[in-house]
């Protein structure tokens, strides 16, 4: 709830300076243009529901970013993080003398609140001053830009509309900034004649020099309790640690040989940055994503709360098990538990929704296929390694094609071989036949292929597939960008045997009995071996096809 209020106020101060820099962009025409267009502006938010919804919102989000910040148990945050947070305290100190001159000069001494006041006082004043000014619309644009960007970047239509949003970013301030200036300089140069800025301020009602040195003062004393505010959060943080020490420590062990000891109350997220375990967070700790999970083990995981619906549902939406919790979520009790990231710490968005319940690891009934240029060498010596990568590169495709049409997820190309696994989402049965039916689908690409090639190639191409299921292990593995979902086990193995054994039969397609009966395949009109695979006990019954594309279609 926290998190969706400083959410939607930012939302709605976000709408107030759209609309207050689109007002400003009308400077490009003419003052009088700028002032009539701010009759629109006045209209939607100087009025009881406007105030009360913008000045609402400004305070929810001032003291929520406070809480924010006094609930953080570590300042160690991402360069973007800091840019935020160093941007959005310096609009207090920018914006202080704005507010004040404008709306608590019109409820005090009856000024006017436009344009001619506003650009006819910074005609009159010093150059800081008007920097000052000039710098605030961009300050605050910049700090709502990067909030926006960490709230919306993982929304899947985020990516097909950034073209656009950056173009509205860009257009935006610049527009409103250009025809603040252009204004500022037509009233400088009006400001030449003479009784011209006396008349501007005795039409806006201007205060005495005394009521706005009151000003200047009301503006230095907010300043003041925003920076007295401030400095008591960060004072208040040290004594919330101090006493929630009384509560108990929580340890966590890393693994290799790495530990921290906290006292609780902080996330799991908070306690690795405070030990310096990298870490991937890409919402930035706000459990709007789920790169952050991490699997949980330990003597006392059962004295961990259950997940809030927030969290389930993140968690829900990437298949995670029971053992597996967001870790900017949870916050453990006094206890030692065992984290494992799941995660590289380089974790884009792309992993945030990565939905295979697979990739936490588990055993799954899959079917394997493995497949391999017979030849290669040979065919490939003489050739310029342009034309060797230009031949396999078509192969790949084609091969990729054939498995993705069957139904198949492609596990990774090596050398010149492919290996593929069916059965991630679906039974059993359906798997082998998927398996079966991308195996003929890459006998007739094949065939394609070397008509396409036939000018190309001294002798066609010629494949051999090892087909075999059972039960694999399937996971995530590898190590930080380098990581895949893949199977390892003696299904994967005995399938690449499998495909070894295409050379010795002479065949296209070599495939266990096993996958076949669970298919529901009877391929009794080709060859049967009873063949030993080293480290499998017994032998194993297999078929071997000589020409895989006259394998009938899969129904």
């Amino acid at each position: 709830m926290v998190g969706r209020l400083r959410l939607w106020s930012g939302y709605v101060l976000f709408f107030y300076v759209v609309t207050h820099l689109l007002n400003h962009t009308l400077g490009l025409i003419s003052l009088s243009v700028l002032e009539t267009g701010r009759y629109a502006f006045v209209f939607l938010w100087h009025n009881p529901v406007g105030q009360t919804v913008l000045y609402g919102a400004l305070g929810i989000h001032f003291c929520l970013a406070l809480w924010s910040l006094y609930q953080r148990r570590s300042l160690k945050l991402s360069r973007w993080e800091w840019a935020q947070w160093v941007l959005g305290a310096s609009i207090i100190p920018l914006g202080a003398l704005h507010v004040v001159g404008t709306r608590l000069a019109h409820e005090l001494y009856g000024v006017e609140p436009g344009y001619p006041w506003v650009l006819g006082s910074l005609v009159v004043s010093d150059s800081w001053t008007v920097a000052r000014q000039f710098a605030l619309p961009l300050v605050v644009w910049l700090h709502a830009c990067i909030g926006l960007h960490f709230a919306w970047r993982l929304r899947p239509w985020y990516g097909t509309w950034l073209p656009v949003l950056y173009a509205f970013a860009l257009l935006v301030p610049v527009g409103g900034i250009a025809g603040a200036a252009i204004a500022l300089r037509d009233v400088a140069d009006l400001a030449r004649q003479p009784g011209f800025l006396d008349n501007l301020f005795a039409r806006v009602h201007a205060p005495p020099p005394v009521d706005i040195a009151s000003l200047y003062t009301l503006s230095r004393a907010l300043q003041v309790v925003a920076l007295a505010l401030l400095l008591g959060v960060l004072t208040a943080r040290p004594l919330r640690d101090l006493w929630e020490r009384r509560a108990g420590v929580v340890r966590l062990d890393y693994g290799d040989r790495r530990s921290v000891a906290l006292p609780a109350g902080s996330s799991i997220l908070e306690m690795s940055r405070i030990a310096g375990v990298p870490h991937a967070s890409v919402c930035g700790g706000r459990g709007r994503c789920s790169t952050c999970r991490v699997r949980i083990a330990g003597p006392d995981r059962s004295r961990l709360p259950p997940p809030s619906p927030d969290e389930a549902r993140v968690l829900a939406r990437v298949g995670a098990p029971d053992s597996v919790r967001l870790a900017c979520q949870l916050r453990p009790p006094p206890g030692r538990y065992r984290v494992t990231p799941l995660l590289p710490a380089g974790a884009g968005p792309i992993e945030a929704y990565r939905r295979q319940p697979q990739a936490h690891g588990g055993e799954h009934y899959v079917a394997i296929l493995f497949a391999d240029i017979r030849g290669f060498t040979s065919i490939s010596e003489g050739k310029l390694p342009y034309d060797v990568v230009f031949l396999l590169n078509r192969y790949f495709r084609a091969t990729g094609e054939a498995i993705e049409a069957a139904g198949g997820r492609l596990d990774k190309f090596i050398g010149d071989g492919v290996m593929a696994i069916f059965g991630l989402t679906a039974d059993p049965a359906l798997a082998c036949r998927q398996a079966l039916d991308a195996a003929r689908r890459m006998g007739l690409a094949l065939a394609d292929l070397n008509e396409a090639l036939s000018g190309d190639l001294d002798q066609p191409l010629r494949i051999g597939i090892g087909l075999h299921s059972g039960p694999s292990i399937v996971g995530e593995m590898g190590y930080e960008r380098v990581t895949s979902l893949t199977a390892i086990g003696d299904t994967v193995n005995i399938a690449s045997r499998l495909e070894t054994l295409t050379k010795e039969f002479a065949a296209e397609l070599v495939v266990s009995q096993e996958l076949l009966d669970r298919a529901g395949v009877d391929l009794g009109l080709h060859d049967s071996h009873d063949v030993e695979i080293r480290g499998r006990r017994g032998r194993l019954q297999v078929r071997a096809v000589r020409h895989v594309a006259e394998l009938t279609p899969m129904s």
